[in-house]
């Protein structure tokens, strides 16, 4: 199987996708809350089928894990060496909000590494998608323009979640050089990096793997590196029972030697 080849199908599942969570977007509609008190909306629900049903089509021989169907057992989801990651409504907060900055979010992932990866906005109408063989994309109103990552600029700037900010990541910001930050929802700021518009996103507080997996995809593909914090390792997924990704850092231009000047500062 090639990734490459199955990105455009997998586009059209994302834009199917973003489409039924606008039909919602406007309307007056109930959350929910789930065992970790995270919000659910029939959005997510309406999403997550669609995507399950439009991938079991394109590739029923491979297994699904999204984060509304994500009760698999590590010693099933061990087994796997290929299977597809999805989050149908990345940022369910600034979606209740109505800020517009959440995604879909489809990933493929191989031998624990993100291989193809789409991610889509229907409010700001922007896709970005990305696989092996092929590079990173971003895509408005059917005209796909190739994205890359930058040189660092001085000062560097930031992209930090809009949603979770905690004290960890103020300790973090207080090491780094001076710099510029700006806070976006969901995997946007993968994206912010990959196309060149932010050079470096840090991330200190929880997330799971389904909300990282695509936008890693786009922002290597594009050039920068996805590495776990503390320790600098390339992230990984589907390695341990626990869904939850560490700390990690994207950087947009490894050159830069962001890890030198944050231990520098330690």
């Amino acid at each position: 199987m090639q990734p490459a080849k199955l990105l455009d199908q997998v586009l059209v599942v994302a834009l199917e996708a973003g489409e039924k969570i606008m039909e919602m977007y406007g309307s007056e509609f109930a959350v929910q809350h789930k065992d970790d008190n995270s919000p659910l909306t029939l959005a997510d629900l309406a999403a997550h089928k669609h995507i399950v049903e439009s991938l079991g089509r394109i590739t029923p021989e491979l297994p699904i894990l999204s984060e509304e169907a994500a009760d698999i057992p590590f010693a099933t989801r061990a087994k796997w060496t290929r299977y597809w990651l999805v989050d149908p409504l990345d940022g369910t907060k600034e979606f209740v909000k109505r800020n517009g900055e959440f995604t879909v979010n489809i990933a493929l992932i191989e031998n624990g590494a993100p291989r193809m990866g789409v991610v889509h906005a229907p409010v700001l109408d922007v896709t970005y998608l990305a696989a092996d063989g092929v590079g990173a994309f971003r895509e408005r109103r059917a005209q796909r323009t190739r994205i890359h990552t930058r040189k660092t600029v001085e000062p560097p700037s930031l992209v930090v979640t809009k949603s979770h900010r905690d004290a960890a990541l103020d300790a973090f910001l207080s090491r780094a050089p001076a710099h510029d930050a700006v806070s976006k929802g969901s995997s946007l700021k993968f994206c912010l990096v990959a196309e060149g518009s932010a050079d470096f996103y840090p991330r200190t507080g929880p997330t799971s793997e389904w909300d990282t997996a695509a936008g890693h995809c786009v922002a290597e593909q594009a050039g920068a590196q996805v590495l776990t914090l503390p320790d600098w390792q390339a992230l990984r997924y589907n390695q341990k029972e626990s869904l939850l990704n560490p700390g990690f850092a994207v950087i947009g231009d490894p050159a830069y030697g962001w890890q030198q000047k944050l231990n520098q500062a330690a």
